[in-house]
């Protein structure tokens, strides 16, 4: 199991060694009371498909930034009340019986997939251990080339980490999936919707 330090300085290596990507990404506002972020990529692939892809975080999500190690155990319930959450596996030499742990990274306030609009609460990562709140609205546009992708990041409350610090590692780490997103847009089919019944 990773420690939240640790975490946390791998996140801040992150921001330091990983560009955001294609796009734009700034730390807009910031203090001791909390930060915001905000982020933009283009991917070419219309708003449906690329809402399909949003909503199936395994496939694009990086693994370095999850507690598990592994993207394929996230998941998103893109309804009021769902979860972005995570899986956490048993390791082999678990006790019979011991069930598998959990992680809430996330929790969904509004999904309208026909406005495109995804908002979620939570603080991720090493902001999960503070006294913060975490609000994420992501944004679908439809360009003349695909689709416009929009994050915001607000955070406030209290942490014992350096605001200033803090900050551009949570844009680099962002940055780093909305890019990831969006080339994954670009390299391959959006997952399908499954088949109800």
């Amino acid at each position: 199991m990773i420690r939240e330090s640790t975490l946390f300085a791998a996140v801040l290596l992150a921001a330091l060694v990983i560009p955001a990507g294609p796009g734009h990404a700034q730390v807009v506002a910031q203090s001791e009371a909390g930060f915001v972020v905000k982020l933009s990529a283009d991917a070419a692939a219309s708003p449906v498909d690329t809402w399909r892809m949003l909503i199936a975080p395994a496939k694009w999500w990086s693994s370095d930034h999850t507690w598990s190690h592994d993207a394929t155990n996230l998941y998103l319930d893109a309804q009021a009340g769902g979860c972005f959450c995570e899986k956490l596996p048993k390791p082999a030499d678990a006790p019979a019986g011991q069930r598998i742990g959990s992680v809430e990274h996330m929790h969904v306030l509004f999904a309208d997939p026909q406005r495109g609009l995804l908002r979620m609460r939570g603080s991720l990562g090493p902001l999960q251990g503070e006294a913060l709140n975490g609000t994420m609205t992501i944004t679908l546009v439809k360009t003349e080339t695909g689709t416009r992708i929009e994050l915001e990041y607000v955070v406030g409350g209290y942490m014992r980490m350096k605001g200033e610090e803090i900050a551009p590692a949570v844009d680099g780490m962002l940055g780093q999936q909305l890019a990831s997103l969006a080339a994954v847009l670009t390299a391959a089919p959006p997952p399908q919707p499954a088949a109800p019944g």
